[in-house]
């Protein structure tokens, strides 16, 4: 169990990574159409929703009484569809500033090296008890790093489109 979402956050970090480096310093700011946010601001949406996961995990945790990955399938329907549109809570919205890009890659990279730290660390059947994701009961420590990885790959999607349509233009 570890060493398989370690594996995954790895390679999940690592192609936003190489995402968000092909984009220029002036392309991470092109709104690429109406009613998209940028590169950077989808990129800061994935760090404040990411950062600070870690601090969960030391925070108030007690023994799981279900499966510890119960919720998984079901967060992979909801954040792998992406036909589906949704809303950013207010706390993980995006300030529409200029962006730049050697911050963003520093922040995707401690993100990355504090989840895989995380899952090296921590026992991933434990339920966090300091903060809920809204529509879901507590999440397991596992749970949660699943959470980082999926809402991540949705953004990775997100981010292709928009240096498509960057490219285009």
């Amino acid at each position: 169990m570890k060493s398989a979402i370690q594996n995954t956050i790895l390679e999940t970090y690592s192609k936003l990574h190489d995402l968000v480096s092909s984009f220029s310093k002036e392309e991470i700011n092109i709104v690429p159409f109406e009613g998209s946010w940028t590169a950077g601001q989808t990129t800061q949406h994935i760090i404040l929703a990411c950062s600070g996961l870690t601090m969960l995990f030391a925070g108030k945790t007690e023994k799981t009484t279900r499966e510890p990955d119960e919720n998984v399938k079901t967060l992979d329907n909801i954040f792998l569809d992406f036909t589906t549109k949704y809303q950013s809570p207010e706390n993980i919205k995006p300030p529409d500033i200029e962006y730049e890009k050697g911050t963003l890659l520093a922040s995707i990279k401690k993100i990355q090296n504090d989840l895989f730290e995380a899952a090296e660390t921590y026992d991933l059947t434990l339920t966090c008890l300091d903060s809920k994701v809204p529509g879901f009961d507590f999440f397991t420590i596992y749970e949660w790093l699943h959470f980082a990885i999926v809402h991540t790959k949705r953004h990775t999607h997100q981010l292709k489109s928009i240096y498509e349509h960057i490219k285009k233009q």
